[in-house]
């Protein structure tokens, strides 16, 4: 017999994300690990799909989706971040902040390549660069406020190093990135000539006066920057999978 699975996916398994629901309903009890929605989504929203599917929306779309959407994301990136960002060339739509995550990881790394992230970090950033054979390297976060060490981030940065992931709002941490945190990271990806791949699906969950800072609008960040984001936690639609990437025109295509 020579049937086999690929080796390639021998690491697969199920996400401890949803080990942890599947124990939480055996005994009844609150859902703490994954992205349940309490809240009901916005009537406008409901109505607004309701009537895009009678009104015969349903078809196959541009690759990089529909286009009153990208308009609206670009409308929504100038209104919140006064960025800039051409609907046309630099915004795809893409299946949930995870496809995304898994298109810039297709389109960015070789396999063999190294990418750092911040511990604790979110499962299915790793399990994704582990599925296109990209070695994952850790970088620590204080477990008192979250705090990084420079000289650590430094110190996992390699010959082979391709990118650093920031998720910020973070996910499970719910560490918010300062100002001054990113700055420290963009001078590192200036001077190991890094890519950026920041995760901010969670960019409005906000608390204690923290401000969100979207890591694409540093100066100097925006060419070698790709930011995820999605719609899933802010309007209680996690099963829809309506995620984008925006990235600079020659990443998008």
């Amino acid at each position: 017999m020579t049937l086999r699975s690929s080796k390639q996916m021998a690491f697969l398994r199920q996400s401890e994300i949803r080990n942890m629901t599947l124990e939480c309903v055996k005994v009844s009890g609150i859902n703490l690990s994954q992205g349940v929605c309490d809240t009901e989504l916005p009537e406008s929203v409901r109505l607004g799909a309701a009537a895009a599917m009678l009104e015969g929306t349903n078809t196959y779309t541009r690759y990089d989706g529909l286009t009153p959407l990208r308009q609206a994301i670009a409308q929504k990136v100038l209104r919140d971040t006064g960025a800039c960002i051409d609907p046309e060339t630099e915004v795809l739509v893409t299946s949930g902040a995870t496809g995304a995550f898994y298109a810039a990881c297709l389109g960015l790394f070789d396999p063999g390549d190294e990418v750092v992230l911040f511990e604790p970090y979110y499962g299915y950033h790793v399990d994704t660069l582990r599925a296109v054979s990209v070695t994952p390297r850790f970088v620590p976060l204080d477990g008192q406020d979250w705090s990084f060490s420079v000289q650590t981030l430094r110190q996992a940065l390699g010959p082979k190093t391709r990118a650093i992931v920031i998720n910020t709002p973070g996910n499970p941490s719910g560490k918010v990135f300062t100002r001054a945190e990113l700055e420290q990271i963009a001078a590192l990806a200036r001077e190991f000539d890094l890519y950026v791949i920041t995760d901010e699906i969670y960019e409005y969950f906000l608390y204690d006066g923290r401000t969100h800072v979207s890591f694409a609008t540093l100066p100097g960040m925006r060419e070698r920057t790709l930011t995820l984001g999605g719609f899933s936690k802010t309007f209680s639609i996690t099963g829809w999978r309506i995620g984008y990437l925006i990235a600079t025109a020659e990443l998008c295509h």
